[in-house]
């Protein structure tokens, strides 16, 4: 059987949610600068990352849709499909982090952070995996949290959607890899992002930069390279895996 040549980089198209900042709007501009072809999807406003693709000499598409709702989701596969006609990356990265006694999260709560960071992964994949399936170096990359291997207090609704994530990422990877399709994950640690600061979750920062064994703070920037590695054509032979990108603190 001829196996089919992988796109060159400036062939490929990447979709990335959680496009409009932080960890997204890095992951935009990382792939761009690097040839691909990319979607941003947010329901927040995208000049930002455009313009800062722009300046590294991307293509970029913003798609607004909600992640949580199948029509958009179904329209957002339809306009990647009309503007690139393919898709080779899959990003899954829009989620949501507050910080919680367990005692005061009310069954709404626990809801709408389930739906966004692990139904709104289900339905973006879905919705992209006929054109994935036409790529001869189909790639899903998963945002997940260091805090799966950690189990942090005050978090217990992100941090079990979040590591339904890891879940999510191995099935998948063991029933997409016959058609070439792979599938991982990456745990970053604390990111002091815009919505990581105002949803309260920095507010144990020192104490979890001095227990790292890189004591700084992590940024974006410092997943690119775990990403454009498992995003590259030739990474075929990873998949099902959780690449733990948090300074040392959990050591997984």
């Amino acid at each position: 059987m001829t196996v089919p040549a992988a796109p060159a980089a400036g062939e490929r198209a990447a979709v990335i949610t959680g496009a409009a900042s932080g960890i997204g709007q890095e992951f935009c501009v990382a792939l761009a600068s690097r040839g691909a072809r990319v979607a941003g999807v947010d329901i927040a406003d995208m000049a930002a990352t455009r313009q800062a693709v722009r300046r590294a000499g991307g293509t970029f598409l913003p798609v607004t849709a909600d992640v949580t709702a199948e029509s958009d989701t179904a329209r957002m596969a339809d306009e990647v499909r009309a503007a690139f006609g393919r898709a080779d990356i899959c990003v899954n990265n829009a989620g949501t982090y507050p910080l919680v006694p367990f005692e005061e999260t009310t069954y709404a709560e626990w809801r709408r952070v389930l739906t966004l960071n692990l139904d709104g992964m289900f339905l973006v994949t879905r919705a992209l995996l006929p054109l994935l399936r036409r790529s001869p170096a189909g790639r899903i990359v998963n945002v997940a949290s260091a805090v799966v291997w950690l189990g942090p207090p005050r978090m217990v609704a992100y941090t079990t959607s979040k590591s339904g994530v890891i879940g999510f990422t191995r099935s998948l990877a063991s029933e997409l890899g016959p058609a070439g399709i792979t599938v991982n994950a990456i745990t970053p640690g604390m990111i002091p992002t815009a919505t990581a600061v105002r949803t309260g979750v920095t507010a144990d920062l020192d104490r979890v930069v001095a227990g790292q064994a890189i004591p700084k703070v992590q940024q974006p920037a410092d997943l690119v390279t775990s990403l454009l590695y498992l995003c590259d054509p030739g990474s075929g032979f990873v998949t099902g895996a959780a690449i733990n990108v948090d300074g040392g603190f959990a050591k997984h």
